[in-house]
């Protein structure tokens, strides 16, 4: 038999009150309800003030009587490594770098996921040096955190590999976004979340080879594991493909990595590689970068797209141009999402010997835009 609906907000109210605050789900669960029965049962409580809602969360109007072990509510907490201490145990650390705007929405994609398991983030920015992130790391642990999401900078393979040793000996469950563990290294047996960034460089070759590009200039950064797949995956798909003519690739802006050992070639404005390659199409990591080329070209009489095609690589703000670009777009939210569902389930669950690592890849899509079309054929 179906139990009374008052009967039912009655045993909410009292299981609510006597913690002070619980997840809705648990509540749900408790009850032997639906999580959609139980939200309603709960907004029609709230509606009668008899409770508070939070977002996953349901609290009580009463002063809390807390029970040891009662749940928590949810929120964000965001900071550069100052934590207060979590006695609930309910907080998950996120790291990610100082002005990345493309991880900043993953970060977004995450968001959700752990809210709704009830999970706090305290959001932790990496400034722009090198092993900033350990200390973050480091206080968010002291501080209570139950696991973390991760997205370090690594502007270099030493940088990555400095980070190895105290990654590979966390005792808490986590998990790298947008990084993608080298076969063999310290980090293989972490888990990570990642796009598939060759298939992403496959995407925007493919576009203009299908538009009659046989001269492509590939641009990006070198200052990311990204920037560095980027470059690899271009370098082989160009490489190996019957219909590329010729290519090159160089640094898509200054100071992304001009540090390194590089020609004058792979120095070289993207203006002046295209005409010296006789190129009718760039692609361009990222989408500050492919934007401003785009000025450049106009700046030296280059109209896009008539003579010459671009395509970003990011998506993020490659829409916003005077020529809205072309571009790959990586599944940054999804990236996001995936991670915290699989760390919600590291938490649940934990891990034990022979627990199967989790090495998850996205596609990226392409979403083709006024910045890209047929070369011109030059008459003879």
């Amino acid at each position: 038999m179906r139990e009374p609906v008052d009967l039912r907000h009655q045993r909410i109210v009292a299981a609510v009150e006597g913690r002070g605050s619980a997840r809705v789900s648990d509540l749900a669960a408790e009850l032997r309800v639906s999580v959609v029965t139980m939200r309603r049962d709960v907004e029609e409580l709230a509606r009668a003030g008899r409770l508070r809602r939070g977002h996953g969360v349901v609290h009580s109007t009463e002063p809390a009587q807390r029970l040891p072990g009662s749940d928590t509510g949810t929120g964000t907490r965001t900071g550069t490594g100052t934590d207060t201490p979590d006695p609930d145990g309910d907080t998950v650390a996120v790291v990610v770098p100082e002005r990345h705007s493309y991880l900043y929405e993953t970060l977004h994609g995450a968001r959700t996921v752990l809210a709704e398991a009830g999970l706090r983030i305290a959001l932790h920015i990496a400034p722009q040096t090198a092993g900033a992130e350990r200390p973050l790391a480091e206080r968010a642990l002291a501080a209570g955190a139950r696991g973390l999401l991760l997205a370090p900078r690594w502007r270099t393979l030493e940088a990555e590999e400095t980070d190895h040793g105290w990654l590979a000996a966390l005792e808490v469950p986590a998990v790298l976004m947008e990084r993608r563990p080298r076969a063999g290294s310290a980090l293989h047996a972490l888990d990570s979340v990642c796009s598939d960034h060759w298939y992403g460089a496959h995407l925007a070759v493919e576009h203009l080879v299908a538009l009659g590009h046989r001269r492509i200039v590939f641009a990006t950064r070198d200052d990311s594991p990204t920037a560095r797949s980027l470059r690899a995956a271009f370098t082989e798909i160009a490489g190996e493909h019957p219909l590329v003519e010729k290519w090159a690739w160089a640094l898509s802006s200054p100071g992304v990595g001009r540090d390194g050992q590089y020609t004058a070639q792979e120095t070289a404005d993207v203006p002046t590689l295209l005409r010296e390659l006789g190129a009718t199409a760039a692609v361009l990591h990222s989408d500050v970068d492919a934007l401003m080329a785009v000025q450049r070209l106009t700046e030296n009489g280059v109209r896009v797209p008539e003579d010459c095609s671009v395509v970003a690589y990011d998506d993020v703000l490659a829409g916003l141009g005077t020529i809205p670009l072309t571009a790959v777009a990586p599944p940054k939210a999804e990236v996001g999402r995936v991670a915290a569902e699989l760390l919600s389930q590291r938490l649940r669950s934990g891990r034990g010997p022979g627990s199967p690592v989790h090495r998850v890849e996205l596609l990226p899509s392409l979403t083709v835009r006024g910045s890209t079309g047929q070369p011109i054929t030059p008459t003879e």
